[in-house]
C-alpha cells in the first residue's frame, strides 16, 4: 500500500518560491518519494493527495487524492466543495419525460438493469429492490474528497467540480463537468458541459457536446455538438450534432445528423436518417407520451412519429405518421406514408440487404472490453422468429375473414391484400431458416428450455421465462446487488445456443404435432440452409442494383467517355 507523508519544511520552502501556496501545508499528502517540481504555480485547498510521479501545474485544487503519473495543468478548478456520491444515484427520466421511467444511475449499470428498472414499473416490489440495490451502491461511492486515477490526463479545462475520474481518462478542454463520474479510459474534449452524468469505460464526450442527467454506455461516442438530457446511451451507441430528450438509447444507437431530434422513446441498432422526429406533444395531460422503436429501426430522411407509437424489430420508417401506429407484431417492414395514411409492407425488409449489411456491421463494430452489457447479434433467433410466426398467422386470418378486401387495417396502418401475400411468403421463408440455423446450434438438452416467447431486453435475446425468474429474485433479495443480477443475464447469454435450441424444437415439434425424429431435425436443418441460401441471393441482387451502373449518375462528371464514367464509378465505390 502507498505510504504518503505532509512535504517538509524545506520542500514547502520550494514550493513557495516557485509559486505554490496552500490552504494548509498539513492537509496536504504527499507520496515518499514526491519531488518539488511534481507541483509548480498551483493552489491546493482541503485535502490534498498526491500519488508517485503526479503532477499538478498551473491549476487550482480542492479536496482531491490524484493517482500515479498523472498531469493535471491548467485546470481553472479541480475541486470537491462538498460531500458527493458523483454522478452516482442522479435519476433520468428516461422514455417518458414526465419521470414515470425514472432510472437512476451508477457506474456499475448495465442496460439489462436500466430496462428492468425503465420497462417494469408494474411491478412495485421490483423497483423498491432495485432503488435498494441503487441506493447501497451510491452510499459506497460518496466522499468529501474527489479522486483523479493512475496515468490520467487532466489538462486545457475550465470547472471540475465533484467529479470521480477513472484511471487512464483524459480531460482535455472541458468548459464544465460536475457531479459526474469518469470511468476507466474515459475521454472529454473541448467546451464539452456535463451536469449529473456517469461516462462508463471509453466512452467519449467531445467538441462542444452538452448533457444533463445523462448515462453515457461503454464505448459510446457523443460528438459535435450533440445534446442530451434525462438520457441513458448503452454501449456503441454514437450521435453527433443533434439532440436527444429522455430517451432509453440501446446498443447502437446512431444520430449524426444536426436536424436530427430523439425524444420520449426507447432505440436500439437503430439508424436516424436527417430530420428525423418524434414528437410527444398532445399536451392534453403534459408530455406523457411516449414511443418504442424495436431493435433494427431505421428513419429515412424527414421521418415524422407523433407519439404513442411503437414499430416492429428492423422496421424503415418513411413519411409521416400521426395516427398512433403499433406495428410490433410485423418484424422486418416498410412503414410508409401514403396519402396521409400510414401504409405497412410486411417482411419488405427481408429483401434489402441494407437489412443484411447491418446485421454483419454491428458485432464487427464491437470496440468493448469491458462487456457490461450483454449484447446478441444473431440474426436467426427466438424472438425475431417467434414475431414472424405471430406475424404469418395474424396476415391469414385477415385473407381468411375478407378474402376478396383489396387492403386490410390492423392497429392503425394499412395493408395492401398482395402485402398481405408477399408477406406471408418472406416470412415462412425466413422462418424456414431461421429454425434450421438454430436446431444446428447447441446441444439438445433438458436443462435449458427455452420454450415459450422471448424478449429483447435492450440488446439481449432471452426467454420470458427466465426474465420473469431474474425479476421475482431481484424482488425476494436472493439477487442483491448489481453484480449478481447482471451475472444471470450473462449465465442466460453464456447458454444461448442451447436455449435457442430448445425453442426451435419446440417450435418444430408444434408444426409437426409431434415430437421431430432425427431424420425430421436433419431434414429441417438442410431446409434451412437452402432457404438461407434463397434469402441471400435475394439480398445480393438488391446490392447488385445498388452497385449497379443505373447508379453511377453523376460520377465521371468531365468525361465523354462512356468507359471512364464507368471506371469513376467503381473506383470511387471500390467495386473493381
Amino acid at each position: 500500500m502507498a505510504r504518503f507523508r505532509t512535504p517538509t519544511a524545506t520542500e514547502i520552502a520550494t514550493l513557495e518560491a516557485a509559486g505554490v501556496t496552500a490552504e494548509n501545508w498539513e492537509h496536504v499528502a504527499v507520496s515518499e518519494d514526491f519531488q518539488p517540481p511534481q507541483l509548480q504555480r498551483c493552489r491546493l485547498e482541503g485535502r490534498i493527495e498526491l500519488a508517485s510521479g503526479a503532477c499538478i501545474r498551473r491549476s487550482r485544487v480542492r479536496n482531491y487524492r490524484i493517482g500515479k503519473h498523472s498531469i493535471i495543468e491548467d485546470v481553472t478548478a479541480l475541486e470537491c466543495r462538498q460531500r458527493s456520491s458523483f454522478g452516482n444515484g442522479v435519476g433520468v427520466a428516461t422514455i417518458n419525460e414526465c419521470e414515470g421511467r425514472t432510472v437512476r444511475i451508477t457506474a456499475r449499470l448495465s442496460a439489462q438493469v436500466a430496462y428492468l428498472s425503465a420497462i417494469y414499473r408494474h411491478r412495485p416490489k421490483l423497483i423498491a429492490a432495485l432503488e435498494r440495490i441503487t441506493e447501497a451502491y451510491t452510499e459506497t461511492q460518496a466522499s468529501e474528497v474527489g479522486t483523479v486515477g493512475r496515468d490520467c490526463r487532466i489538462v486545457g479545462a475550465r470547472f471540475i467540480r465533484e467529479v470521480c475520474i477513472g484511471d487512464n481518462a483524459v480531460v482535455d478542454g472541458a468548459s464544465l463537468l460536475e457531479n459526474g463520474t469518469l470511468c476507466e479510459g474515459a475521454r472529454i474534449g473541448v467546451d464539452v458541459k456535463a451536469h449529473g452524468f456517469i461516462c462508463a469505460e471509453h466512452a467519449r464526450i467531445d467538441n462542444g457536446t452538452t448533457l444533463e442527467n445523462c448515462f453515457i454506455g461503454e464505448n459510446c461516442i457523443l460528438d459535435k455538438g450533440f445534446t442530451a438530457s434525462e438520457s441513458l446511451f448503452f454501449a456503441n451507441s454514437h450521435c453527433e450534432n443533434g439532440e436527444a430528450a429522455s430517451i432509453f438509447a440501446g446498443p447502437y444507437t446512431v444520430s449524426h445528423h444536426k436536424s436530427s431530434l430523439l425524444i420520449a422513446g426507447m432505440f436500439s441498432f437503430f439508424n436516424a436518417g436527417s430530420g428525423s422526429n418524434q414528437s410527444n406533444h398532445l399536451f392534453k395531460s403534459g408530455a406523457v407520451h411516449q414511443s418504442v422503436h424495436l431493435r433494427g429501426c431505421k428513419f429515412a430522411s424527414g421521418a415524422y412519429i407523433m407519439s404513442p407509437a411503437l414499430e416492429g424489430a428492423f422496421t424503415m420508417v418513411m413519411g409521416h405518421h400521426a395516427s398512433h401506429h403499433d406495428t410490433s407484431t410485423f418484424p422486418f417492414s416498410y412503414l410508409l406514408e401514403k396519402e396521409g395514411h400510414s401504409l405497412l409492407m410486411p417482411a419488405a425488409n427481408l429483401n434489402s440487404y441494407g437489412t443484411v449489411r447491418d446485421m454483419e456491421k454491428w458485432p464487427a463494430r464491437d470496440r468493448r472490453t469491458v462487456e457490461r452489457d450483454v449484447i446478441d447479434f444473431k440474426p436467426y433467433n427466438p424472438y425475431l422468429t417467434g414475431a414472424m410466426l405471430r406475424a404469418v398467422d395474424l396476415l391469414h386470418r385477415m385473407e381468411e375473414q375478407d378474402p376478396k378486401a383489396e387492403y386490410y387495417v390492423h392497429n392503425r396502418v394499412q395493408i395492401r391484400s398482395a402485402a398481405v401475400r408477399r408477406g406471408i411468403g418472406l416470412y415462412n421463408k425466413a422462418i424456414v431458416a431461421a429454425l434450421g440455423a438454430m436446431l444446428a446450434q447447441g446441444t439438445a438438452s433438458e436443462r435449458y428450455d427455452g420454450s415459450g416467447r422471448w424478449l429483447d431486453i435492450a440488446g439481449q435475446y432471452i426467454a420470458k421465462r427466465e426474465v420473469d425468474r431474474i425479476v421475482e429474485a431481484i424482488e425476494q433479495s436472493e439477487l442483491n446487488d448489481f453484480e449478481a443480477i447482471d451475472n444471470r443475464f450473462r449465465l442466460f447469454h453464456v447458454h444461448y445456443d442451447d436455449y435457442a435450441r430448445s425453442w426451435a424444437e419446440s417450435v418444430y415439434a408444434g408444426l409437426l404435432g409431434h415430437t421431430p425424429t432425427h431424420e425430421e431435425l436433419t431434414d429441417a436443418i438442410a431446409a434451412g440452409e437452402n432457404a438461407r441460401t434463397a434469402l441471400r441471393r435475394t439480398t445480393d441482387a438488391d446490392r447488385d442494383r445498388d452497385c449497379s451502373m443505373d447508379m453511377a449518375v453523376s460520377y465521371g462528371l468531365d468525361s465523354d467517355d462512356e468507359t471512364e464514367r464507368q471506371a469513376d464509378y467503381r473506383a470511387v465505390r471500390g467495386l473493381e
